[in-house]
């Protein structure tokens, strides 16, 4: 099975990500526990890309696509900003960031995902799940 979606680079895009996730959730009986993982850590992968990637610019557009097979979820957000150096990331549980109000998306996608891999520099992030 595979969904995709073309996003807009605007906050509201977040709902379309929260009704595919429940859609998919409802069918495949997640857990609470998986559903949750899986909601916060998409949403925090399309945050990224409106945000950060795209600067809310709309005239860019967000592929979102979740594969599931082979008991795997996969989620991959492309935006089409100019990407980032992903290996260079503040921790943000260091006490010298502890305070900062951004900086943990990446972090929670890392926690919640069983995998979690960018590609072309950083624009592409991939999520894994073990269903």
């Amino acid at each position: 099975m595979e969904k995709k979606l073309l996003l807009e680079s605007k906050i509201d895009s977040l709902h379309d990500i929260e009704k595919l996730i429940d859609e998919i959730s409802d069918k495949h009986e997640f857990a609470d526990e998986l559903y949750g993982n899986i909601l916060i850590a998409a949403l925090e992968a399309v945050n990224n890309a409106i945000t950060h990637g795209n600067k809310f610019d709309t005239s860019k557009k967000i592929d979102f696509s979740i594969k599931i097979g082979n008991k795997k979820l996969i989620i991959i957000t492309q935006d089409q900003g100019k990407g980032f150096d992903y290996n260079n990331i503040p921790d943000p549980t260091a006490p010298e960031n502890i305070e900062n109000i951004t900086g943990r998306g990446i972090f929670l996608m890392k926690k919640l995902s069983d995998e979690l891999h960018f590609h072309e520099e950083g624009r592409v992030s991939e999520l894994i799940f073990n269903i």
